[in-house]
């Protein structure tokens, strides 16, 4: 195998970091259900039988990194994937 059949001007890193956030399970349970509807932390939490105050951490990792959006409405925040390759990501993974 040569050395010329690897695409040295990429690296990946963004994508990385997408992966590892994305490798806890219950994570990619919030992105998967979010990629099909919009949802507040309430009902979240309820789908998955979490507590809310573990919900509400990995919801705050998914958005500092990008991966979702949180929208206010009035008291409640509705939350949305943004990032593309998290939902691409959800669509390979069927």
């Amino acid at each position: 195998m040569e050395m010329e059949e690897f695409d040295k001007s990429r690296n990946f890193t963004d994508e990385a970091e997408i992966f590892k956030v994305l490798g806890h399970p219950v994570r990619l349970k919030i992105v998967a259900g979010l990629c099909t509807r919009e949802c507040n932390v309430k009902h979240i939490w309820e789908c998955l039988g979490l507590p809310q105050a573990t919900v509400s951490q990995h919801l705050a990792l998914l958005k500092n990194k990008g991966i979702i959006e949180g929208k206010r409405d009035g008291v409640e925040v509705h939350y949305t994937v943004v990032h593309p390759l998290a939902k691409k990501l959800i669509d390979v993974l069927g």
